[in-house]
């Protein structure tokens, strides 16, 4: 006869009595009865039992509800976290009959059997709370945190009912639908949110157009990188005519202290180190809107430059952030950006830890380098903080960006012996290293590896040359492979431009921003991004840590990119003598204090042709191993 998992529970709970009672001693009159403790966990089972004349082969019409039994364990613990706007999860510690036959009381009750998991509408979170409290203390389920509950319950301005007339007219006639949209949510969110655009979206006209409906609470301060402080007094210039010239600073050195602080000055432009060298200066002026770019710099809430911006950043109405790449790893690195917005919408940095990072206690202080709940963080990013497009998703015109991995041929690697066992004894001492050792460890195996694929990388640029004529960007991390490249572009005649810089690693642009830079607004035709990998090198654990990392921020919703569909192919090994007959490189033929030709449209970039000699693959071999 088939029971249902009620009748099975029962009848396991009494044969469990049947078995306690049998092991004790028959007790005489006046003796004591066997414990009702809890931490004995059978003391309310018998209650209930004796209360309620209950036998566990009775028939189910003839039982009684056991929707008020507490179960037979210590403790049965759960958590609730949002997994969608509308709906919440609970996920309790273990099998709890009536913590089931609860949730089965509710209305949008919803089982999935693969998470074995039950789901709720965020409408019946108060009913079901409600009616576990009374199991308590034997069941305790983690109610939602306050500040997601009011989240769920801010009832903010509809982005679609903002006027954009305020916004000076010069750039509101510039933005194009997406936006627009852009500039609408950071109105309907009071001028505090974050734009998490994919770079060359435009962002600085979004951020810009905020400030300029929000004029009223100027001054307008913004904390960019050295770099892009002229570029960002150009776009004012432009797109803000009635901004003055003589009112935009660039603090740059204390010199420029008296322009700061005049009273004429509405805009002031300064970099992240000044900020932490000038910060009494900017608290003083009391700006009333700040825009920060590039906002993932901010990733460390002990940083210097984070301290700082958080105390300037409190005395403003408006807080505008801006980052394509707003948490580049880990859910931790989101923290200082989102206090930046909401300063009193977390209780602490332990408290958001240890909901989102999987935070935990060590002998060494607070782990916050791990995840959880991530689905609720981006909820709340997505409904309070931040608006976040794809190119993919707002320029239908853009053509596709493809990826490819080129395994390099391991014949050209400069591996001798020793080399090759010490790359071995530094992945074993990468792999081995502590956590706060790990990445001094990486940065080394990273630097010898970059020697070990010079050849290889420089043949590959060859070989693509003879079947690529466009135009195409080399991005490279070691000055040692830029400075191969350069040469091995000189060698033959290709007209180049070179960029270096001693950008700290802080601000230093990551794959997929050296990606979007190509792939951009006003951009024609496909791009295809290549990784140049080596086997045995550091590739081998750089690799699935990029991924990793990315497959992070798909899970919060900051990045719909994946290397998931990247195309593996491999570098062609067959060798051709021609590579080692480039012409030699002469100084006179180029302008001086430059890599340009005197007289590039004269110099021919067609092959050199030469005899054949060696065509089969075992004279290729041969050549590939002579020292020439």
């Amino acid at each position: 006869m088939a029971c249902t998992k009620e009748e099975i529970e029962r009848k396991r709970l009494a044969a469990l009595q049947k078995i306690k009672n049998r092991t004790q001693p028959y007790q005489t009159k006046g003796s004591p009865g066997p414990s009702t403790s809890q931490n004995s966990g059978y003391g309310p089972l018998k209650e209930f039992y004796s209360n309620h004349s209950f036998h566990p082969y009775i028939k189910k019409e003839n039982s009684v509800s056991v929707d008020t039994f507490v179960p037979v364990t210590e403790v049965v613990s759960g958590a609730l976290s949002l997994v969608s706007e509308d709906r919440f999860e609970v996920n309790p510690s273990e099998f709890c009959l009536p913590l089931i036959n609860i949730f089965k009381s509710i209305p949008s009750k919803n089982y999935d059997s693969k998470s074995k998991l039950w789901s709720f509408s965020t409408a019946d979170y108060d009913e079901l709370i409600s009616k576990v409290a009374p199991l308590a203390p034997h069941i305790l389920l983690g109610p939602l945190p306050p500040y997601v509950l009011k989240i769920l319950k801010d009832k903010s301005m509809d982005p679609n009912f903002v006027d954009l007339s305020p916004i000076e007219a010069t750039l509101r006639n510039k933005l194009m639908p997406f936006q627009e949209e852009g500039v609408r949510f950071g109105i309907s969110r009071r001028g505090r949110c974050m734009i998490a655009d994919d770079m060359g979206l435009g962002k600085t006209f979004q951020a810009l157009a905020i400030a300029s409906f929000y004029r009223h609470n100027w001054p307008l301060l913004i904390v960019t990188t050295s770099s892009m402080r002229e570029t960002w007094q150009s776009k004012i210039h432009e797109l803000l005519p009635s901004v003055p010239m003589m009112n935009i600073v660039t603090l740059s050195t204390g010199k420029d202290a008296q322009l700061v602080a005049d009273r004429q000055t509405e805009v002031v432009i300064v970099s992240y180190k000044i900020t932490t060298m000038h910060t009494d200066l900017l608290k003083n002026k009391k700006f009333g809107t700040i825009i920060i770019d590039e906002s993932h710099n901010l990733k460390s809430h002990k940083a210097l430059c984070t301290i700082a911006l958080v105390s300037i950043a409190r005395q403003c109405s408006r807080a505008i952030l801006l980052s394509g790449t707003p948490a580049l790893s880990r859910p931790s690195e989101l923290y200082t950006q989102l206090a930046l917005i909401e300063p009193k919408l977390f209780s602490s940095y332990t408290e958001y830890g240890k909901r989102y990072c999987a935070g935990k206690q060590t002998n060494f202080g607070w782990d916050m380098s791990g995840q959880s709940n991530l689905a609720e963080l981006q909820v709340i990013l997505q409904k309070r903080f931040l608006i976040r497009r794809t190119k993919e998703q707002v320029l239908t015109t853009l053509e596709e960006k493809t990826r490819e991995s080129i395994l390099l041929d391991a014949s050209l690697l400069e591996f001798t012996k020793e080399e090759q066992n010490g790359l071995s004894q530094m992945a074993e001492a990468y792999k081995k290293s502590k956590s706060s050792e790990r990445h001094a460890a990486l940065l080394t195996f990273f630097s010898e590896s970059a020697k070990i694929k010079i050849p290889a990388i420089c043949k590959y640029l060859r070989q693509l040359l003879k079947e690529f004529s466009g135009k195409f960007l080399v991005f490279a991390h070691h000055r040692n492979v830029i400075d191969a490249i350069c040469s091995t572009l000189d060698e033959v005649g290709l007209h180049y431009i070179c960029i270096v810089g001693s950008t700290p690693p802080s601000t230093r642009a990551i794959l997929t921003q050296a990606e979007s830079r190509a792939h951009r607004i006003g951009r024609k035709g496909g791009v295809c991004a290549r990784y140049l990998l080596a086997n045995g090198t550091v590739d081998d654990h750089m690799w699935p840590l990029l991924q990793d990392k990315l497959s992070v921020l798909n899970n919060v919703g900051l990045s719909k990119d994946t290397f998931e569909d990247t195309t593996m192919k491999r570098q062609e090994s067959k060798t051709n003598i021609t590579q080692y007959l480039s012409p030699a490189r002469n100084k006179n033929d180029y302008i001086p204090g430059t890599n340009i030709r005197k007289n590039f449209e004269s110099v021919q970039t067609s092959d050199i042709h030469t005899d054949n000699f060696l065509d089969d693959e075992e004279g290729d071999e041969l050549l590939a191993n002579l020292d020439l």
